[in-house]
């Protein structure tokens, strides 16, 4: 059996950050969530739960909630970072003079730096050093499996050991957690996959049918086990609760923040217009123009990234990047 995590520092009090923070104690850890604003701690500790990103489920006693880093990680044996990915690098860089060394990090985030195009475990090594880093992820609808509904995940790290420990402090009868060493596997399905979340949303906004939104998930499938293969990341794990698992989710629940955010580009808002309107990040949105230039770098076709990208950075028709899809030259389905 893997060490027992006695002590989980939990950054980032959104609401993934929270539902971590709710499993770890659930398998006997003590959790201590640290949060940016002392205002949103204050109100956390106040109310014991976070009525603002995952109402309706209680901190247990074995939860503490920090604003102070440092007090944080004091006596951590792991550190997960549920940081967006476009913060990750401003927050860890803020940390990295108290933050420890010799414990492992595990990010939930999904998505890729806009400009370095490095995932959310390469930019917290990018700011701490040569530390230790796993990727949980998979689908993972946060009031779902705070409601104690089932769903299995992923979590992916170079070094088995932890992988191993990870995947036993968070699995339980309702979180399942299989372990795999394709850690660029697991955090690209985890990225690209909201790319064509938004792209399903759009379909929904425009009324375009079950038909069409199953061709475009399994389309975009293919988009990003292309991109995979370029980047060295095993087409089996593409196929698994990281890529296909995931993709699925984010493209047809209704809490898809991804899906929901295309769903109303669809019905014609804009990018900004949407994304100005909610306090929650929409990844998919940044990660769009990350993929698109990994995607030109490696020179791999993603037809569907580039059409979102067209209507989400170049204010193009949603109906006229679907219509231009639907025309292109025919050809056999091969990937």
């Amino acid at each position: 059996m893997p060490d027992a995590v006695n002590q989980a520092t939990v950054v980032g009090a959104g609401g993934m950050g929270t539902l971590c923070a709710l499993l770890l104690a659930e398998r006997g850890s003590r959790v201590t969530l640290w949060g940016r604003s002392a205002e949103h701690v204050i109100r956390l500790n106040r109310d014991r739960e976070n009525r603002q990103y995952l109402p309706g489920h209680r901190f247990p006693p074995t939860v503490s909630v920090l604003a102070d880093a440092k007090t944080a990680f004091s006596d951590s044996s792991l550190i997960i970072s549920a940081i967006p990915c476009q913060y990750t690098r401003d927050v860890w860089t803020t940390l990295a003079r108290v933050a420890p060394r010799h414990v492992p990090f595990v990010s939930v985030a999904k998505g890729i730096e806009v400009g370095s195009l490095l995932y959310p475990t390469q930019i917290i090594r990018d700011c701490l050093g040569d530390v230790t880093v796993a990727c949980l992820s998979g689908p993972c609808i946060a009031p779902e499996v705070a409601a104690g509904k089932p769903t299995s995940v992923v979590v992916a790290s170079r070094d088995q050991k932890t992988a191993i420990m990870v995947q036993h402090a968070f699995s339980s009868p309702y979180f399942r957690v299989y372990t795999s060493s394709d850690l660029i596997g697991v955090e690209l399905g985890g990225a690209v996959k909201n790319v064509i979340a938004i792209a399903a949303g759009i379909c929904d906004g425009i009324g375009g049918g079950d038909n069409a939104k199953a061709a475009l998930l399994t389309r975009g499938l293919v988009e990003i086990r292309r991109l995979g293969r370029a980047m060295g990341a095993r087409p089996e794990t593409l196929s698994g609760l990281a890529g296909l698992g995931d993709l699925v989710t984010t493209c047809i629940s209704k809490m898809g923040r991804n899906r929901t955010a295309g769903e109303r580009i669809g019905r014609g808002e804009s990018a900004e217009a949407v994304m100005a309107s909610t306090s929650s990040v929409i990844e998919g949105i940044p990660t769009a123009r990350s993929v698109l230039e990994l995607a030109n770098r490696h020179k791999v076709e993603m037809p569907i990234v580039s059409a979102m990208a067209s209507v989400l950075f170049e204010g193009r028709r949603p109906s006229d990047a679907i219509e231009e899809l639907m025309t292109r030259p025919l050809r056999s389905e091969g990937p």
